[in-house]
């Protein structure tokens, strides 16, 4: 067997390795590569899924970042079980097939209870007062003690939100280098989300986007020489490209319109009551699942957003099948986005009575994807010392509130889960195995994305 390390780098597409990423430039010219299509939806808990299992989301049961629930009612986001994906994963199948493999999977997704040996997922503690307290899961337990000592706390704000940047990128790649001079995991599984931020909060081509490829550029290319150095097989692959977006739609203040959705009011603001409704809408960046409750009306429901601008495709029936979609847990009619256009999880018509947790970074109560959590309100005045005073009263162990998150969906200027037409602007894999970066540099077209799984299977096995 071969030692290998996976770097996934979140957006990650040919047409950003230029100039300001010398590194992953080099890398690229060096060795075999190919741009991935990306599975429907394109987005990171489905697109990581795919390449783990080889299989499609309508058979993995990934259908998307998060889904509806139907046993609970509930809409759920950013699950972190590993039981979540249906079918055997790679680093399962080497397991069982090859005595003394190990694997060490740092910040992919669903990563508590994954048959690894070696395990880092952001988890947050939340004691009974209502506070919650940053921190990462490990397995075994004893890891994170590790790992804290030497490498400090994971700045898990700067993970995602307002504050998010490379500082949890360079985190990340320091554990994947602590894990394998401890370790030495035959393969190591390594997250690198910072270019996801910038893309989202800026778009494709903004002149802010420098800076933010000359960061990931040194750290993925310092991890990539690390590995190098140990004799260890580089493979790079990334996620989805990020598309410009110049306008977002509001599924749900749709259906609601229509008397589709059911609202409950819950002290002074709304919540949407998914149980009740006759239809309503997750959504998930690009795509939507829309759950309807009596199957006779998926037609009249389709047809609300058949001609609403901004949509490239009402899929329903067949059509889900087609798009390898079909599963019990995806939506009875799922929308899919112009590539300028993206869809916000908004229910309310009156922003006064929007939830409390619409205006704080909630990944978890949202019933849906909320890439506004990136900005702060730029209608409040002195925002960031209001911000630090918050932070004062966590630090001193009260309760606190913060809300400084805008409702301005207009803020977004890149977004993700439709695919790409374009192969410049689709993932890639590169490979600087033997054998490997050849295979990848005869492709033609696009490598389906569960392709990875065999990448990643014979980077271990092969040569």
């Amino acid at each position: 067997m071969h030692d290998t390390v996976v770097l996934n780098i979140v957006g990650l597409t040919r047409s950003l390795i230029g100039p300001h990423t010398p590194r992953l430039k080099k890398f690229l010219d060096a060795n075999g590569s190919a741009p991935l299509r990306e599975p429907f939806p394109a987005v990171t808990c489905t697109s990581q899924a795919v390449m783990l299992t080889g299989k499609r989301p309508g058979e993995n049961g990934v259908v998307g970042n998060g889904w509806y629930f139907k046993d609970h009612a509930e809409v759920g986001f950013w699950k972190q079980n590993n039981g979540l994906i249906q079918g055997e994963k790679v680093y399962e199948k080497l397991k069982r097939e090859q005595p003394g493999f190990t694997c060490a999977k740092l910040f992919w997704w669903y990563n508590m209870y994954a048959d690894v040996d070696w395990s880092v997922t952001p988890r947050p503690q939340y004691p009974a007062d209502g506070r919650k307290i940053f921190d990462v899961y490990t397995h075994p337990q004893s890891l994170r003690d590790d790992l804290v000592k030497d490498l400090g706390p994971f700045p898990f704000f700067q993970f995602w939100g307002p504050a998010s940047g490379i500082k949890s990128s360079e985190w990340i790649a320091a554990s994947a280098k602590w894990t394998y001079a401890k370790h030495k995991p035959t393969l190591s599984l390594v997250y690198l989300p910072h270019l996801d931020y910038g893309l989202q909060k800026f778009g494709p081509g903004a002149p802010e986007m420098e800076g933010e490829l000359a960061a990931i550029d040194r750290v993925a290319g310092d991890l990539i020489e690390y590995f190098q150095g140990k004799k260890v097989r580089v493979l790079v692959v990334s996620e989805y490209g990020i598309s410009r977006v110049t306008r977002f739609a509001h599924p749900n203040r749709i259906l609601r319109r229509a008397g589709f959705l059911e609202i409950r009011r819950s002290l002074t603001w709304e919540m949407l009551d998914a149980g009740a409704s006759a239809a309503f809408a997750v959504s998930d960046h690009q795509i939507c699942h829309v759950y309807v409750k009596d199957k006779k009306r998926v037609p009249e429901v389709a047809a609300l957003f058949a001609k609403e601008p901004g949509t490239r495709a009402v899929l329903v029936g067949d059509a889900i099948e087609k798009a390898g979609l079909k599963h019990e847990r995806s939506g009875d009619l799922i929308l899919m986005a112009q590539p300028d256009n993206w869809y916000t999880y908004y229910y309310w018509d009156d922003d006064a009575l929007a939830p409390d947790f619409a205006r704080c970074v909630d990944i978890h109560r949202k019933p849906g994807y909320d890439p506004v959590e990136l900005f702060l309100d730029p209608k409040q005045k002195a925002v960031k010392l209001k911000m630090a005073f918050t932070l004062l009263k966590k630090i001193l162990g009260f309760r606190y509130y913060m809300d400084v998150i805008p409702l301005m969906p207009e803020l977004v200027k890149g977004s993700h889960g439709t695919p790409s037409e374009n192969p410049e602007e689709s993932p890639l894999a590169i490979s600087d195995a033997s054998g490997i970066r050849e295979r990848l540099a005869a492709v033609t077209g696009k490598l389906p994305m569960e392709a990875v799984h065999d990448l990643i299977e014979a980077h271990v096995l092969e040569g």
